[in-house]
């Protein structure tokens, strides 16, 4: 059974930075594409960014891009997520997700099959 674990969140001021890992166990991540989700009390899931199972692939929401770079290490079984210039509005409960198989949509996190349980990043203005 494959378990995820997130890490890496924390209190950071506009813009500043900060990594997420999320940690993987239990089976090797070799086969999953990993998304990266984020939600806030009240809020809409949102799909952050996603990376294929071969890391050949890497998708972003519109509001990340060119701020955030998503990567993996297959030979650690972690995935990255790397977030600079953060925003007051980037502040949410961050979680990784597994997805069985090559594919990577950000909009069907149903099919993302393993989540671990979050880890919070708070951005102060």
């Amino acid at each position: 059974q494959l378990q995820l674990v997130e890490s890496g969140g924390g209190l950071v001021q506009s813009g500043g930075s900060l990594r997420l890992s999320c940690a993987a166990s239990g089976s090797t991540l070799d086969y999953y594409a990993i998304g990266w989700f984020r939600r806030a009390p009240g809020k809409e899931r949102e799909g952050v960014s996603c990376i294929t199972s071969l890391g050949g692939s890497t998708d972003y929401a519109d509001s990340v891009k060119g701020r955030f770079t998503i990567s993996r290490d297959n030979a650690k079984n972690t995935v990255y997520l790397q977030m600079v210039s953060l925003k007051a509005e980037d502040t949410d409960v961050y979680y990784c997700a597994a997805d069985y198989g090559s594919g990577c949509d950000l909009t069907k996190p149903i099919a993302f099959d393993y989540w671990g349980r979050g880890t919070q990043v708070t951005v102060s203005s």
